[in-house]
């Protein structure tokens, strides 16, 4: 049975690689290069996101942690441990005690995948350690383990995994309409399949408009921007913005420092790209915590990818991270999604074709097919 996959972004690699797995016949289409877009502008970190655990998605969090594993252990070559540090200042709106509360359960919910338990430093440790903190108001810090990638060359190992397993990479090949009985139009040809996954990313759902196919989800389109700084860094920071609820990452990033994320909604109509102000308000955050000061002089790169979020009326940093599958006919489609976890929507995916093509009910994730 011949099934189309569309994009070429890590959910549509690893759905495709799933598939192939399963014994189907996998062609993959990506209308420009496979992880140019979403997938290669990631924060670089394969994570359980100890942040998604204030609202309350534990789930997810039990996922990642246990996906994270497959990713360290697959490709070390790509993936490596980090430690991260969570510096506590006076004027830290979470407390310490929250803190604490939070890293213990992400410990427990890691279990027998954990990289390393979380522990406290107090401030004299801290200032020795981590010189470059402002040290004004600080009390100490806690650290916790996630782990780092290269995003754009692991997504490409694992096309290359894909493509051993059978899978046709059909890059410079767009998909204009799908429909629901498994045809698609792409660069003005036609084709049909038993199948066809839409895990377009952003897209998705712009293609099925396009493709007059309904569907019981919307994406919530959020820009996150990255600025890398030419001096390197030397730890891990995952800190408050100022004034603000909201966290972002200080890394160590191939000699450099990775600043990261910005959360701004946009339209697909809009470029994707890091914009002045947000350049502006990522520096603020690292002159707050580290020293000495960094300035536009010290920019040595911009980046964006445009996050596909299940729509929700909450802040685009409150809104879920979960993931969605939806069957309409001989379509299925991928709404949300993220890096850590690709893996495991690709096998839900596959589980997704399985009953469609098989009538073969397989374990599905909580998510379920809608």
């Amino acid at each position: 049975m011949r099934i189309a996959v569309i994009g070429g972004g890590i959910n549509g690699v690893m759905s495709a690689w799933a598939l192939a797995r399963r014994g189907y016949e996998v062609e993959l289409y990506e209308r420009d290069e496979l992880m140019g877009a979403t997938s290669s502008a990631s924060t670089k970190l394969i994570h359980g996101g100890l942040r998604y655990l204030e609202h309350g998605e534990f789930r997810l969090v039990r996922e990642a942690l246990r996906e994270r594993v497959f990713w360290t252990s697959s490709a070390p070559q790509l993936v490596h441990k980090l430690e991260l540090t969570v510096p506590v200042y006076n004027s830290t709106r979470r407390p310490a005690w929250m803190m604490r509360a939070g890293l213990l359960l992400y410990d427990l919910l890691a279990g027998k995948a954990s990289l390393g338990r979380h522990r406290w430093m107090n401030r004299s440790e801290l200032c020795r350690c981590c010189p470059e903190l402002n040290p004004n108001g600080l009390s100490g810090a806690f650290t916790f383990f996630d782990a780092q990638m290269d995003d754009r060359q692991l997504g490409l190992w694992a096309s290359e995994k894909a493509a051993s397993a059978g899978v046709v990479l059909k890059t410079r090949n767009g998909v204009d309409v799908i429909s629901s009985d498994g045809s698609l139009q792409a660069n003005g040809s036609s084709a049909h399949y038993d199948l066809v996954v839409n895990a377009a990313g952003p897209w998705a759902e712009a293609l099925l408009k396009r493709s007059g196919i309904p569907s019981a989800h919307s994406l919530d389109l959020v820009r996150g921007s990255h600025l890398v700084l030419a001096s390197p860094a030397a730890h891990a920071f995952l800190v408050e913005v100022p004034d603000e609820d909201r966290l972002c990452f200080i890394l160590p990033y191939q000699s450099r420092t990775l600043l990261g994320t910005t959360e701004v909604r946009q339209s697909l109509d809009e470029p994707i790209e890091c914009t002045p102000a947000e350049q502006s308000y990522l520096l603020r955050v690292y002159n707050h915590y580290i020293h000495p000061h960094a300035t536009e002089d010290d920019i040595a790169g911009r980046f964006a990818g445009l996050r596909p979020l299940i729509r929700s009326n909450a802040n685009p940093s409150r809104a879920t991270r979960e993931y969605a599958i939806e069957t309409q006919g001989r379509v299925i489609t991928v709404f949300g999604g993220k890096w850590t976890t690709s893996r495991a929507l690709g096998e839900n995916v596959a589980s997704a074709a399985d009953v469609i093509l098989r009538g073969k009910s397989t374990h599905q994730g909580p998510n379920g097919i809608h």
